[in-house]
């Protein structure tokens, strides 16, 4: 089985601190590598992590604020330099395209990567290549900002058992998937008397934003919610006025979305631990951690 986990490559928001780096978030999922938010110093943070940059398979930017994106252009150099031979697919909102064109083309170098742009200019479905699902939310955040949510595709597995009981063995198998039903020993056999289908995992990003009504459905149901917290509930009105989440409000989110766990990150400088925003949002919603800089989370089926 392939690596499933989450590195939180950095936490902090618009300043980095001692402890924090701007905030970076790779998901390794399905033999692919998934970078949301590549903020400055994101190529040294893999470095830290033990990671191969060459994972990264695709990038997501939310918008297109500095702390969001500017390890991007590090990133698809680094990527290039090592000479990656599968694509590198890049979302982003489309309002922000003549940044990424910036951030992409910023210096002098010879490009020996295939990048696949998916600016994203509406709501809803993005991409769906059989491998991933990716859908779009417009959140509440200063400038156009996207919430992401990734879905794994469906997945059909065998009840041992039943398959014995019912005496398909060997090729029996692949042929009763292929063609649906079998006769075995006289009795007919349906796929579905033996299997079962086990839906894909989802997991949702959602970086920068007010508490909104879009930032809960991007979040329905998700496996896990990586979530900014960027303020205490004691900070609500800063929050409020610069278009960002409260830990509180966080854990509000993850519960109405129904969210199975939570991962809290870009927090403010002003904060020197980020022992406050787990107490606060646990009260709420208890499964929920906090993602300081290196921190891995297993993302097993």
């Amino acid at each position: 089985m392939s690596v499933r986990d989450i590195i939180i490559l950095g936490c902090s928001s618009q300043q980095p601190t001692r402890f924090r780096n701007h905030g970076a978030y790779l998901f390794r999922w399905n033999n692919e590598g998934l970078l949301f938010d590549p903020g400055e110093g994101t190529q040294r943070q893999f470095i830290f992590a033990n990671v191969a940059p060459t994972v990264i398979s695709r990038i997501f930017i939310s918008h297109f604020h500095g702390d969001h994106c500017l390890g991007l252009p590090s990133i698809l150099m680094r990527l290039n330099l090592d000479k990656v031979q599968h694509t590198i697919h890049c979302y982003y909102p489309a309002s922000g395209r003549k940044y990424f064109k910036r951030l992409r083309y910023g210096t002098i170098y010879h490009e020996n990567i295939k990048v696949v742009e998916h600016p994203v200019s509406k709501p809803g479905l993005v991409h769906d290549d059989g491998r991933f699902k990716i859908e779009a939310a417009f959140l509440e955040h200063g400038i156009e900002t996207i919430g992401w949510r990734i879905t794994e595709p469906d997945t059909r597995k065998f009840d041992q058992s039943k398959l014995k009981a019912f005496g398909v063995k060997g090729p029996m198998v692949r042929e009763l998937q292929k063609k649906g039903k079998l006769v075995v020993d006289g009795k007919e056999v349906h796929l579905d008397d033996v299997s079962w289908i086990r839906p894909g995992d989802s997991i949702a990003v959602v970086i920068d934003t007010r508490y909104c009504q879009n930032a809960v459905d991007i979040a329905k149901g998700a496996r896990v919610l990586l979530c900014e917290s960027t303020y205490l509930e004691d900070h609500a009105l800063l929050a409020k006025k610069h278009f960002h989440l409260t830990a509180k409000q966080a854990a509000t989110l993850a519960k109405e979305a129904g969210a199975q766990q939570l991962i809290l990150t870009h927090f403010s400088a002003r904060y020197q631990n980020s022992k406050g925003f787990e107490e606060e949002a646990k009260e709420i919603f208890p499964n929920t951690y906090i993602g300081d800089d290196l921190k891995t989370f297993p993302f097993k089926k």
